[in-house]
């Protein structure tokens, strides 16, 4: 992807040449470079990025995934008309001409070899001509018509073939001032039909085209509108072997299956291809379209410009793909990602529509999410007892079905053994202790589910006979991705059933094997009330930043994992809410008043139990006056013997002769047997320590005096705040939520372990007999109540 740094800094640039490249172009003039100071400057500006991929491969056939397609070594880029030309159709987008350019040039200089194919000609043509036009009409014409009537002028209908033979050096030379601005030659070649079915000319145009690829020139191909004959009607496509170039989409098609092309780019003024015409309500981009699909597509009309039209474009991908060539349908149009369209799709990213000849084995994500959103609406009609005897039944599956659970886990091991750091391992790893403490906690789950869904939470009188309720409602579809830990998964699950909610499930692919028999649990316990699709795990080669553009199937994004996922998913995600926490900072502050025993032992518990665990100890606060103490000396001792590499902070640096190193930065989550230590002078300058530098996560204090504890437990803005107890407590099955699905720092309505409640919203249901407002105005006969009703007691059983 080019860089928001990288980008920004061509835009100035691109800004001040525009009217002079305009100017230029208009004229036919050529430009060459070294010609104005502003490429120049450009030229010696910086280098692009050159990246290192294995571009070469065999032709013959094409890319099966999105993911391959940054292997691509030579690429066509088509440019439609509606991509090239203004809106009002008289003149050239030249700022998304512009950005084109940019990302060819990019992909040029990592290696690939590319080409165009482009229109514009006649709208370039077009708006030249009518601008002479204009220039000739007599002066005393143009004085008796006045301003406004010179401006809506009749001009005559301007033949295209002219507007072609007008339009096209001027469309070349801008082509040339653009890509001189990144060192880069562009060469420009004129086709017509008859240069394809010629054997002699076929040859000479082959062997320019791979001569210019040699000398590292981007060639620029066009069909010369100047004499092309009109087509002949359903002549594009006659078989593998014969192409009509009647447009530029059959012109592209042929161009990369002869020239061997591993990706063709098609952009046009629409996201893709669509199961019925854009623009429709139940219009749905296609992903990957296969061959043979083609009756399932309803095609729409042709767009503003251009003689092709999405039907065209279907025919020709088909075609390039039968010849070896991959392709992808794009919008090139669109504001927002124009700019990096071409790179985003052969980086592999989710953008338009993808032509293979290999189905997948099961469903596309897109089909697993509208299963998860009808399977979980049926989840969350059930009755309570029924959702519950499902997560009863998983438990007994976890426990029953340990060997198997055990015999994949261990795949899963053997496989990332060398490839994984020791932490990461550990979460990998599965025990029939652990798959025991799952079941004990599906079953608490289960036990507390009762009264999830459909709890009245506020019941009103509006007014007699007028009564409003708030009630408790799933959030609807769940998006979890979790790192390395498999026994996430049945926790996420047994949480998601309890509250009606459908869940799709992006695991790690160190954890492929154990997630993959622990969904199958999950699915064979979901199958006792027919609602088996209601989870979905993603097997197929998804990208989170992929998944995380599905917003009109997802509601609600979990990460759990490093922060850097979080991060990572907080980006990406949109216009999707994400539920996550930012990092795992958590603090410890010992008091002066704090006891020995209790203090040594609440740190080796909180950083040396579990250190890879987001509730583990990173930061330990000493007071002051506890330095060289016993009580200090003891969790010196303690933390050598535990193997707890020390970093010091500013403040506890300056009180040692000879420290340990200095830490270099006091937000940092350790993630391992790795602590920072920081003086401090009091419990408020503690307080403060831990909102500059903490992650609202976990914090502690250890003192014996009770006014100190509450004033920090009452002080501390944390998710977590405790007085005497390890940070490890930090837990939704050790706060007896049964699980969780992560641990929340945000200020949404869930935070903190979340289990059951921060997996529900609320909707409000109004239950009246004829009422209207407008009996509740000044002159109504009605009157607002606003009566508090009682709430129906919950089952605590």
């Amino acid at each position: 992807m080019l860089s928001h740094a990288y980008r920004s800094g061509f835009q100035p640039l691109n800004q001040r040449l525009l009217p002079w490249v305009q100017s230029a172009a208009a004229s036919g003039a050529s430009i060459g470079r070294g010609q104005h100071p502003a490429i120049r400057h450009a030229r010696s500006w910086s280098n692009i990025p050159f990246i290192t991929v294995p571009l070469s491969r065999t032709h013959g056939k094409s890319f099966a995934h999105r993911s391959e397609l940054k292997h691509a070594k030579r690429i066509v880029v088509k440019l439609g008309s509606a991509v090239v030309t203004r809106g009002d159709e008289c003149g050239l987008a030249l700022g998304r001409l512009a950005s084109i350019v940019e990302q060819v040039s990019v992909l040029q200089n990592q290696g690939r070899e590319m080409m165009l194919v482009t229109s514009g000609a006649v709208a370039f043509g077009k708006q030249r001509l009518r601008h002479e036009i204009l220039l000739s009409q007599s002066v005393r014409q143009a004085l008796h018509s006045g301003q406004n009537q010179l401006k809506e002028m009749a001009i005559p209908v301007l033949e295209a073939r002219a507007c072609a033979a007008a339009g096209q050096s001027g469309l070349m030379a801008l082509y040339e001032a653009m890509f001189t601005q990144y060192s880069i030659c562009a060469a420009q070649i004129l086709v017509t039909n008859l240069d394809f079915h010629d054997e002699q000319k076929r040859r000479n145009l082959n062997g320019t085209l791979h001569e210019l690829l040699r000398m590292n020139i981007v060639p620029i191909i066009n069909t010369n509108d100047a004499v092309v004959p009109p087509a002949e009607p359903n002549s594009d496509l006659q078989g593998v072997n014969v192409i009509s170039v009647k447009d530029n989409d059959s012109l592209a098609a042929r161009l990369a299956v002869e020239m061997k092309t591993d990706l063709l780019i098609v952009l046009s003024d629409v996201e893709g291809l669509f199961d019925s015409p854009p623009g429709s309500d139940d219009a749905k981009l296609i992903d990957i379209f296969y061959p043979g699909d083609q009756q399932s597509v309803t095609f729409g009309t042709k767009s503003r410009v251009g003689m092709g039209g999405m039907e065209a474009k279907v025919k020709a991908a088909l075609w390039a793909l039968q010849g070896g060539t991959s392709v992808v349908i794009a919008n090139g149009t669109h504001p927002k990602v124009s700019g990096h369209v071409i790179t985003d799709i052969v980086e592999g990213k989710k953008v338009g529509t993808f032509f293979s000849e290999v189905k997948p084995a099961g469903p596309t994500v897109e089909q697993q999410g509208e299963m998860v959103r009808s399977g979980g609406r049926t989840l969350a009609t059930l009755a309570p007892e029924q959702r519950a005897e499902i997560i009863y039944h998983l438990a007994d599956l976890l426990t029953d079905q340990q060997e198997e659970i055990l015999l994949a886990n261990k795949k899963d091991l053997e496989e990332a053994e060398g490839r994984l750091a020791g932490p990461l391992l550990k979460r990998l790893s599965l025990s029939t202790s652990k798959l025991n403490s799952l079941a004990i906690g599906l079953r608490q789950i289960a036990a507390s589910s009762q009264d999830s869904v459909g709890r009245v939470v506020r019941r009103t009188r509006i007014a007699k006979s007028l009564e409003l309720e708030q009630v408790t409602v799933p959030i609807g579809v769940l998006l979890v991705i979790f790192e390395s830990r498999p026994d996430c998964l049945p926790q996420v699950a047994a949480l998601a059933i309890a509250t009606g909610n459908g869940l799709l499930l992006k695991g790690g692919k160190e954890a492929a094997h154990s997630n993959r028999i622990l969904h199958l649990l999950t699915q064979e316990a979901l199958s006792i009330h027919g609602v088996k699709e209601a989870i979905q795990l993603v097997n197929t080669r998804e990208e989170v930043e992929d998944l995380c553009r599905l917003d009109k199937m997802i509601d609600l994004i979990i990460p759990r994992g490093s922060s850097q996922l979080v991060r990572d998913i907080q980006r990406a995600a949109k216009g999707i809410p994400v539920m996550g926490h930012s990092e795992g900072i958590c603090h410890m502050y010992v008091d002066s008043e704090a006891s020995v025993d209790k203090a040594t032992r609440l740190v080796r518990d909180s950083k040396c139990e579990y250190p890879a665990a987001c509730n583990a100890l990173e930061t330990l606060l000493i007071h002051r006056d506890l330095l060289r103490t016993p009580l200090f000396d003891q969790i010196i001792d303690m933390l050598r013997v535990e193997q707890v590499k020390i970093h010091a902070g500013p403040k506890f640096a300056s009180y040692l002769t000879f420290s340990p190193s200095e830490v270099k930065s006091l937000r940092t989550e350790y993630g391992d047997l790795e602590l920072c230590i920081e003086v401090v002078d009091s419990v408020q300058e503690a307080i403060e320590h831990i909102h500059k530098y903490g992650s609202s996560h976990t914090d502690v204090i250890v003192t014996e005096n009770e006014k100190t504890a509450e004033f920090f437990l009452q002080h501390v803005d944390s998710a977590c705040v405790f007085w005497n107890a390890s940070t490890r407590f930090s837990d939704g099955y050790r706060f007896g939520l049964g699980a969780e699905v992560g641990i929340s720092t945000s200020r949404i309505h869930a935070r903190g372990p979340v289990g059951l409640e921060g997996l529900l919203t609320t909707k409000w249901l109004l239950r009246g007999q004829d009422h209207v407002v407008s009996d509740f105005s000044e002159h109504g006969s009605l009157k607002y109540l606003h009566e508090t009703l009682p709430v129906p007691q919950r089952n605590t059983n």
